[in-house]
């Protein structure tokens, strides 16, 4: 670094860099801080008070005025180190994104599969690189278009699967192996995962060349989301299940998507999220070593999914924190070797519980602030959320404007220039070393409750995330914590923007395409094959093998769950709160 013009030349070694600061600087420094909060600091908030009185991050950290080398000295080998490199605080690749951009992958479904497939192909043509799927609620849920329970929901909020036709018609003329494919499913997971599977078998496509990411996040779903299929240990077989079979048959696919984002969206603080998905992840780790398989052979094909809050520097502290707690639990709890193996690799969404109903179009300032977060956190892949969502699905103007704002922040904004540019910054290393330490307090307990499953049962996550989500209800309300449209600067007059909606033809059309799938479909050959689906998950057999035949005898997904259901149980939320 070349001097500026306030610097002194003696001030520089003799390759023009300035020298590292010893402990003599550092209480040098300390008290020069503390003079100048007594000298112009006092004089500045004698003329101008706080604007507040607490300043902190949405996870209640509060944030000193200021900070220098004093505050923040980290042994750069031992927390930061180089990119691609343990603990990969700086970013899981070596050249990042001077080598390839992150995956823009939107999230897309709704109505018949036809429909869907329609988006899919809008999406790629508009230079979207992945495919991330939306299954409507009784999808996600484990029940048929036909089913009771499905009434008004078909492909409302996602599309409808019900069967491999299904699969077949949302992936037409989709190479499924050039294009990676994402399933936002869980209870049901290894059902549709088979679906897909089974497709790719069908088009003649090697397991080996499918490529993609299955949620299959069961343990969120009792803490936060609540779409589960059966109650925990059971679902947490089915999860070990997926990563066992498919560490051998389908290597290129994530099994299991370890999600943060339902955690935040449910309330959680960002250092909750943080330590409660990585715990997660621990349990699934635990899990697949009791089943004997080696952490080496799977760990590399687990990914996670992170939500992107409003609060800039601390969502970018949250994924380098994250990266280098995950290579250190890896490598020391679990003795993983392989590199591959201690890289936390995620995808991130932005918030969906930040974007407002009123004065819609801020959304388009939330999610582009919340989006450039995600990759100076530096993610592997992206959703946008769009302007609309607080309405309905998104439009296709709207979903382009979100896909358009991630291709500005890669192609204008210049910060993919360099590698994890914020890396020592004052503030951000404060912030990050701050996270880890109480995610570490918040995985210790949970630790000694015998591990994630355990706390789940005894409702510990859910009385947490409870709690937060109710004090930033109070702040919001109390105006202490501004969100701009609601609280404060509101403006009269309706918010009308253009909306999407889903005709309810949908519905209709999807009921015909099931009966006819039922109809052509052989009888005998469904029933042999929930049969021996029924047998097998009385023992310890893997069900990934029976489920892919029952998908290919075209039972239904109902059809499976309903079996799961009979040999597990089913699972009602004991009320924690």
């Amino acid at each position: 670094m070349a001097p500026s013009a306030g610097d002194s030349a003696s001030d520089y070694t003799a390759d023009g860099e300035l020298p590292a600061l010893g402990n003599h600087d550092l209480e040098r420094l300390r008290e020069a801080a503390a003079a100048w909060r007594a000298g112009p600091v006092t004089h500045n908030l004698s003329r101008f008070a706080p604007r507040r009185a607490r300043f902190e991050t949405q996870s209640g950290f509060e944030v000193p005025d200021l900070l220098t080398p004093a505050d923040v000295s980290p042994d750069y080998e031992r927390e930061l180190g180089f990119p691609g490199q343990y603990p990969f605080t700086r970013g899981v690749q070596a050249t990042m994104y001077r080598g390839r951009l992150w995956t823009m992958r939107m999230f897309a479904g709704f109505g018949t599969p036809e429909q869907t497939n329609q988006r899919f192909r809008y999406l790629l043509k508009a230079g979207q690189t992945g495919l991330s799927t939306a299954f409507d609620f009784p999808t996600l849920m484990g029940y048929d278009s036909d089913s009771d329970r499905a009434l008004g929901e078909v492909g409302m909020c996602g599309v409808a699967v019900d069967t491999l036709r299904d699969m077949e018609v949302l992936f037409d003329e989709i190479p499924l192996d050039r294009v990676t494919t994402s399933m936002t499913i869980n209870g049901p997971a290894i059902v549709l995962l088979s679906f897909y599977i089974a497709l790719a078998d069908a088009r003649g496509v090697s397991r080996n060349q499918i490529g993609g990411t299955v949620q299959n996040d069961c343990l969120k779903e009792f803490i936060a989301q609540h779409a589960w299929l059966v109650p925990p240990r059971a679902a947490m077989r089915l999860v070990t299940d997926t990563i066992e079979y498919c560490t051998h048959e389908v290597p290129r696919f994530n099994t299991v998507s370890i999600s943060g984002y339902h955690i935040r969206e449910a309330g959680a603080t960002a250092a909750q999220e943080l330590a409660f998905t990585l715990a997660d992840g621990l349990a699934y780790v635990e899990w697949a070593c009791e089943r004997g398989l080696d952490v080496d052979a799977f760990a590399p094909r687990l990914s996670f999914f992170f939500d992107v809050h409003n609060d800039f520097f601390e969502e970018i502290a949250k994924f380098r924190a994250a990266r280098r707690l995950w290579a250190r639990f890896m490598r020391e709890r679990f003795g993983a070797k392989l590199d591959e193996s201690l890289k936390l690799r995620t995808h991130a969404q932005t918030a969906g519980v930040t974007l407002t109903a009123q004065q819609p179009y801020n959304n388009v300032a939330r999610v582009a602030l919340q989006g450039l977060a995600a990759v100076l956190g530096g993610t592997q892949s992206l959703h946008t959320n769009s302007l609309d969502e607080t309405y309905a699905l998104p439009t296709e103007e709207a979903v382009t404007i979100a896909l358009r704002t991630q291709q500005i922040i890669a192609e204008e904004s210049g910060v993919t220039n360099t590698i994890d540019p914020l890396a020592g910054s004052y503030y951000v290393e404060w912030l990050t070393r701050r996270l880890e330490h109480e995610a570490l307090a918040t995985i210790a307990r949970i630790d000694s409750m015998g591990g994630m499953v355990h706390a789940v049962e005894q409702g510990y996550p859910q009385r947490e995330i409870a709690r937060s989500a109710f004090e930033f209800e109070k702040q919001v309300n109390s105006g202490e914590r501004v969100v701009v449209g609601v609280n404060r600067y509101q403006q009269a007059g309706p918010n009308r923007i253009p909306t999407l909606r889903i005709d309810e033809a949908a519905q209709r059309t999807q009921l015909e395409n099931l009966a006819r799938v039922k109809n052509e479909r052989s009888r005998v050959a469904v029933a042999r094959a929930l049969d021996e689906l029924e047998k097998a998950a009385r023992s310890d057999q893997n069900l990934m093998p029976l489920v892919i035949e029952a998908a290919r005898a075209y039972c239904t997904e109902q059809e499976i769950c309903d079996v799961l259901r009979h040999c597990f149980g089913s699972y009602r939320d004991p009320g924690f709160f």
